[in-house]
């Protein structure tokens, strides 16, 4: 521990000596915080801030959790509609008919070209252009819960119509979507 020293200034007789204490600063003093005293611990403003930041975290983070199953709805929902245009577009593209095949019971779509054949995946190279809900964890809570579609199939033709129209609901805990194809225009939308 670093101890206080004092020295005497030199002054001249019949004077009176001044005493000074010599400090370093950088190192703590005989008590533990200077002038204060020892602390032993945490104020109760402190304690009290801390508190008040864990809940509005916790506050943050109970909406996210709860909302995990509308976000995998709404994501779904868009994929599947832009999947959808992207068959009725490469229909047009192409000149030839492109459908989108649904399959209820194992949660899935795939794209299929004129010959009934699967399409190769646009961005995922050497895979098959199909969907699956089930084997996706990130849409794992959605389910297909009813297709309108004639055959459970939409076909886009060279000009973009839809040889049907119809509807695809999608439910994830109690949250329910619907993407609708109409008749004769192929317009695509999501309720």
């Amino acid at each position: 521990m670093y101890r206080h020293r004092t020295r005497r200034l030199v002054g001249m007789p019949g004077l009176t000596y001044q005493t000074a204490r010599l400090h370093c600063p950088c190192v703590e003093e005989d008590t533990r915080y200077g002038l204060r005293g020892i602390s032993g611990g945490f104020t109760m403003i402190e304690i009290i801030i801390v508190v008040v930041i864990l809940a509005i975290a916790a506050l943050a983070a109970v909406p996210m959790m709860s909302s995990a199953a509308s976000l995998q709805i709404r994501s779904a929902a868009n994929m599947i509609t832009a999947d959808l245009e992207y068959a009725k577009s490469m229909a047009i593209s192409r000149g030839q008919d492109f459908s989108v095949v649904f399959d209820e019971n194992t949660e899935s779509y795939r794209i299929e070209d004129q010959d009934g054949v699967v399409i190769q995946h646009p961005v995922k190279k050497g895979f098959d252009y199909e969907i699956n809900f089930q084997n996706d964890g990130r849409l794992s809570k959605v389910d297909i819960t009813n297709v309108s579609f004639a055959g459970l199939k939409v076909t886009f033709d060279c000009l973009g119509s839809p040889d049907n129209g119809g509807t695809v609901i999608l439910q994830a805990d109690g949250t329910t979507k619907t993407i609708t194809v109409e008749p004769v225009t192929g317009f695509i939308s999501i309720q």
